[in-house]
């Protein structure tokens, strides 16, 4: 038999760069960074190498998480034209491959950060890794379109554990910074949604626009956008913010509400005719605002540290 015709009936073989992908870069590269915020601007300050162990452990949970998630999820995956190429879908990685990785990771992840830190943190990681990958997966998501609301709780827990990890207690603090993630989710998430609408109708998803149209899923942007707005003002009056977090809070929130009104001023003739210009343009605004958010938190730390 020639090399070629052996080729074609050798089963593929994941590639390290496969494996990456099913953990979620992405997401994880958000975790990661609104985690290390939180051990950062915490009162009590870890050693380096205590800080680069926990950073490592709770990135090594996130992509547990996603995992999981693309594990259980690779059926709708594989209708949807965002997640039709990630590799379970795809065929590049075995379902049993992900879960094993997922189940393997989560044990790790928990097991060493309450090593490296504290219990409370592992304890907290380990929830957050169920919350995520069994109460909004296998739950949520294919049950209720309030899915991404509640399921929006996994993403905003990590600023929590990062907090945790360094002080062994949640405080205020960490309550508003995981506050702010959590209200930004549904407006973030529901504007992708709108110019994303078949993929979820395909796949059968309840997702906002699915069950209750475009229109009131822009009712529920702007709500949401309104909600969200003092959550950051308040976290700048807090011991973690300062002068730099209140004035990105102010700059940020007035042109997120302004985006969101304009969202939810518009029909869909208009948003067709400019194909989701509008939407388009607050969703990828949203990444910067919450970054932005945890960059300022950064900004007012480095500050007190100087006076």
């Amino acid at each position: 038999m020639s090399d070629a015709a052996l080729n074609a009936t050798r089963p593929y073989e994941p590639t390290f760069g496969d494996y990456v992908a099913l953990l979620k870069p992405r997401v994880m590269s958000l975790v990661v960074f609104t985690a290390l915020v939180g051990l950062l601007v915490a009162p009590v300050s870890l050693h380096p190498v205590e800080t680069f162990a926990a950073i490592l452990f709770i990135a090594l949970g996130a992509g547990a998480s996603g995992a999981l998630n693309m594990w259980y999820d690779a059926d709708i995956d594989a209708v949807m034209k965002r997640t039709a190429a990630r590799p379970v879908p795809s065929g590049r990685v075995e379902p049993g491959e992900a879960l094993a990785i997922g189940v393997g990771l989560s044990g790790l992840s928990v097991v060493m950060l309450g090593l490296a830190t504290n219990l409370a943190a592992a304890a907290l990681l380990a929830f957050t890794i169920f919350f995520y990958a069994v109460i909004y997966t296998m739950w949520l998501k294919r049950w209720t379109p309030q899915n991404i609301v509640i399921g929006g709780a996994a993403g905003a827990f990590p600023p929590m554990v990062g907090w945790v990890a360094a002080t062994g207690s949640v405080s205020l603090e960490a309550c508003l910074m995981f506050a702010l993630i959590f209200l930004w989710t549904p407006p973030h998430f529901w504007a992708l949604c709108l110019f994303m609408k078949s993929d979820y109708d395909n796949a059968g998803v309840p997702m906002l626009t699915v069950t209750h149209g475009r229109k009131s899923t822009r009712r529920h942007i702007l709500a949401y956008t309104l909600i969200l707005a003092p959550a950051p003002i308040w976290l700048a009056l807090t011991s973690v913010g300062g002068p730099v977090t209140l004035i990105t809070a102010i700059g940020l929130n007035a042109w997120f509400v302004k985006r969101a009104v304009d969202i939810w001023r518009r029909d869909e003739e208009q948003a067709q005719h400019d194909s989701y210009a509008v939407e388009k343009k607050f969703f990828r605004f949203s990444l910067y605002y919450l970054f932005l958010h945890f960059v300022a938190l950064i900004a007012d730390a480095v500050i007190r540290g100087l006076l």
